[in-house]
């Protein structure tokens, strides 16, 4: 990027709107807009990767539906990442207490090395954020210990978390998938962890006219 920018200043070029705003742009922690709450569908998680690994947490009889991806700080358009703080890292013992509501506890660092060092928040702190956001988004019933395999529009699942969630609307939730398979359902929050609209950047659904929920394990 300096070298377009160089090029650019030599040639008496202006620079392109969105190379400016990233040359201008440093990642602080502390400085972003909203948050946005990731929730991985395990089963497609654990037959995309997990079983690879032999994750512990797609063995069966562990009955783990949703688990948290991670909990994002994003600027109305684009996100910061691998902020620099000064705030200590967290202990292996603090992530892997993480286990219950994201799967691993190495899901758990990589998400603070990423994103929460980003959030202004002590590493405890910033868990406890995941922990908060998640209770304040509860996980429709229907997807709870699904026991079969079911393909869904993508517009049925957002509806179904709507209902279970007063405040959150339409363009606050998004739906991805991975091929056939749902991926994640996102969810915009406030930095006080209130529901919230999505920025554009965000907003963008899976395209297909259904997915695939395999059963949980």
């Amino acid at each position: 990027m300096k070298t377009l920018q160089a090029a650019c200043l030599t040639l008496g070029l202006a620079m392109p709107a969105a190379a400016a705003a990233d040359v201008a742009r440093t990642d602080v922690a502390g400085e972003f807009d909203y948050y946005v709450l990731a929730l991985s569908w395990s089963p497609a998680w654990c037959a995309a990767t997990g079983d690879a690994r032999d994750a512990e947490q797609c063995d069966a009889g562990r009955k783990i539906d949703f688990v948290v991806h991670g909990l994002w700080p994003q600027y109305e358009q684009g996100w910061p990442s691998d902020c620099a703080t000064s705030e200590r890292d967290p202990s292996r013992r603090d992530s892997q207490a993480m286990a219950d509501v994201m799967g691993s506890g190495g899901l758990a660092w990589y998400q603070w090395q990423k994103h929460g060092r980003c959030s202004g928040l002590s590493a405890r702190a910033y868990y406890q954020a995941i922990r908060d956001a998640a209770a304040v988004v509860p996980i429709p019933p229907f997807f709870d210990a699904l026991d079969r395999d079911v393909s869904v529009p993508p517009a049925v699942i957002e509806d179904a978390f709507i209902e279970a969630n007063a405040d959150l609307a339409r363009d606050g939730i998004t739906v991805t998938c991975r091929g056939e398979a749902l991926q994640e359902v996102r969810i915009c929050l406030t930095r006080d962890l209130e529901p919230r609209d999505c920025a554009p950047d965000v907003r963008r659904d899976c395209s297909r006219g259904s997915v695939l929920m395999e059963a949980v394990r």
